[in-house]
Parts: structure tokens; sequence; C-alpha cells
């Protein structure tokens, strides 16, 4: 087969290259990329266990079938879909494949945001973790909305990421903010990726006032909205 023939099996009809899926870092590789990735955060979509190939029994001529673990199995390894946000880039969505212990379940479901470590050079790299703050705490909006600290922030900057065009669904804005707290002793700044409700859009200009809770003093992790109390006023 021609080095050309062989290529070209990996290229769509538009010509451009396809990523091969990957079948997970070993944990050499985990361990490497926390210490030297890219620090980011990521937001899971969807998660399912890893399907087994079962030597037995056979569905085709020589083919196992893909079964998945039992109900209450062992099995610590899943799929992950994420959406992945790094300083100073746009957002992009990748398959992640690791162990995830059934402690941290509960903390990565869909909705769920966790830190994350990319590798520089293949953004499909992707390791995934839990803040550890004596605990292992999830860090999704409602959790930060219902048990985070208040503060107030001041609109720096405001720009799109993802916009339903049909107008059913609210727009991805990528938010600048500084902010401000009764019980930190000067403001920090952070950059957030989240949804806007449409009746919200008025509050994002340059300079406007949000009303926000957060865990911790972080580059916006654990950073999230409260638009219903912008929007009053409480």
């Amino acid at each position: 087969m021609s080095k050309a023939a062989a290529n070209s099996r990996w290229r769509p009809r538009d010509g451009r290259p396809r990523h091969r899926r990957s079948a997970g870092l070993t944990a050499e590789a985990r361990r490497e990329l926390l210490l030297r990735g890219t620090p980011g955060t990521a937001i899971v979509l969807g998660i399912r266990p890893v399907r087994r190939r079962s030597a037995w029994p056979f569905t085709g001529r020589g083919a196992p079938r893909m079964t998945a673990r039992r109900p209450g199995s062992d099995d610590r390894e899943r799929v992950l879909r994420v959406r992945v946000r790094l300083d100073g880039e746009l957002p992009y969505e990748t398959t992640v494949r690791q162990p995830v212990t059934r402690a941290d379940l509960a903390s990565m479901r869909p909705g769920d945001t966790v830190l994350c470590r990319v590798d520089p050079g293949d953004p499909t790299r992707v390791v995934l973790y839990l803040v550890d703050n004596g605990e292992q705490a999830a860090t999704s909006m409602a959790r930060i909305l219902r048990d985070g600290r208040r503060a107030e922030a001041t609109v720096l900057a405001a720009a799109p990421v993802a916009t339903d065009y049909a107008g059913r669904a609210d727009p991805v804005l990528r938010l600048d903010l500084e902010l401000r707290a009764w019980d930190e002793p000067r403001p920090w700044r952070v950059r957030i990726t989240q949804p806007v409700p449409l009746a919200a859009l008025g509050l994002v200009d340059l300079g406007s006032r949000l009303r926000v809770a957060f865990f911790t003093v972080d580059r916006g992790e654990s950073v999230a909205v409260d638009w219903t109390a912008s929007l009053t006023g409480d």
C-alpha cells in the first residue's frame, strides 16, 4: 500500500485530517501531564463506563462481543465527553478515558466543572481531576451558587463563544471579571465561560456589576454568576 493511500483513510471528504480515538493514557503519562500540562477547566458533557471486550460469546466470525460491566462491578475506567477551557483560547470538546473512582462519580456528572491538565502539543491528551480542599469537592455552577461565598463582579470584557441561532438556548459568553468580596483583602480578576440568560444580556456591558458566588480566589474555576440575583438586585 502506498503512503498516500495509507494516509487517505484518515481524511474525510473535505480533506481535513481525522484524529484517532484515544485509548486512554497510562498511569505514568497521567502523572507526567498533571505535573507539566497546561492547567484549565472542563465541563462534563457526558460519562459512561468503558465497554469491555468479552472473549465469549462471539457475535460474528472471530469477533468478540462488546459487553458492559455488570452493575455494581468494580469498573473504575470511564469515558467522559468534556468541553475544555484553557486561558486565552476558545473552548473545545474532546473525549477523555481515565479511571474514575466511585467516590468521584458524584462530582463528575454532566454539568459539573472539574480541573484538567492538557498536553500543550496535543489538545486531545487531557487528564481530569477534582479540587482538593480537604475533601473532593465539585465545582459545578449549581453547587457554587448553592454553597459558595458571595462577591460583586465588575465586567471588564465579554465575548460570545457559542450561540444558538434559532434562539432556543442561552448564548455562551466568555467573561472577564474583577471580583470583590468583603472577606478578601483585595480584588482579583477571573475569566469564566458560562451560559448567559437572554434576559441578562444587558448586564454584561463593560463596567456592569454582577452578583457572583465563588469557593476560593482562583482564575475562575470556582466562580459562577448568580443571574437571578443580578437581575433582581437582591
